[in-house]
């Protein structure tokens, strides 16, 4: 059984929805929860949580503020003297096709989402590295990870999300810092209207809650991408075909076009462990043998 007994974690957008499920049941747990959110819903989770036995403080602040981010992490120590979950949950849709969608509402988009979780991550990174132990999950998406139409803005910034997510946990090995991406479907306030009610009745964010448990855990995995909603859990992969080698000095464009079937088959595909790993791929196609072990 997950046990977070001493553990502190910080939640963001845990006024409601995910981010309310995701505190209640860390704090269920054991875990001490600082519940953040814009409104006054972080109090009422905050209170739920007391009055359930636990520990819990609500900071209202946006992630977007560097310095009330910085502020929120240092009231955690004050509380707590550590920081070991932290889990990147705040965020906003501003919906449009990117034909009627105003660069405003893309850069917004991006700050919550994409900036937001670095403003966070940033101000927790040192303290987890010294004291060589933490747990980060950072919330993606399936409209990043496959598309969705209208969501140009939302999409960009939850892939971003997932590049973030894979350099961390190479950066935060050494100190047992383990960096994790959901992918959640779940009912809540930013889904209404885009599903049916039928559907959205079965896609409870309790469903979703106990994969941010697993990935927070002592065992945690790292630069896992977990897919959830439902009572489903998947793995999502960035992978790499095998692919082809065009010869020739540039290569053929040509060739390449008329091999692209061969370039675009999915059997043997690779899960890279780092991004050197397609140039080393790549060079190796070419009868050069690499041996440094990263790079860009």
């Amino acid at each position: 059984m997950i046990n977070l007994k001493g553990r502190v974690a910080i939640v963001t957008g845990a006024g409601g929805g995910l981010g309310r499920t995701h505190a209640l049941l860390l704090a269920q747990r054991g875990a001490h929860v600082i519940v953040n959110d814009l409104g006054r819903g972080a109090e009422s989770v905050a209170q739920e949580i007391i009055e359930a036995g636990g520990q819990a403080r609500a900071i209202l602040c946006s992630v977007t503020d560097e310095a009330l981010v910085q502020e929120m992490v240092l009231e955690t120590l004050k509380s707590w003297g550590r920081v070991d979950i932290l889990v990147n949950n705040a965020g906003i849709l501003r919906d449009k096709s990117f034909a009627k969608m105003s660069l405003d509402d893309f850069r917004l988009v991006i700050d919550v989402h994409l900036m937001g979780s670095v403003n966070c991550t940033k101000a927790v990174w040192e303290i987890m590295r010294e004291q060589k132990y933490g747990r980060i999950v950072m919330t993606t998406s399936s409209s990043g990870l496959y598309g969705n139409f209208g969501q140009s803005n939302y999409g960009a910034a939850k892939l971003a999300l997932v590049g973030f997510m894979q350099t961390l946990a190479l950066e935060g090995a050494k100190y047992d810092v383990r960096v994790n991406c959901l992918a959640p479907t779940a009912a809540t306030q930013m889904t209404q209207g885009i599903l049916p009610d039928e559907q959205l009745a079965k896609l409870r964010p309790e469903f979703v809650s106990p994969a941010v448990l697993a990935l927070v855990a002592e065992d945690a995995p790292t630069r896992a991408i977990v897919c959830a909603g439902a009572g489903g859990f998947e793995i999502a992969n960035i992978t790499m075909t095998q692919g082809i080698y065009v010869a020739g000095d540039p290569p053929s464009a040509d060739e390449l076009a008329a091999r692209w079937a061969e370039l675009a088959d999915r059997r043997g595909e690779l899960v890279p462990e780092q991004g050197w790993v397609q140039s080393q791929h790549e060079l190796k196609k070419a009868g050069l043998v690499i041996s440094q072990t990263k790079g860009g």
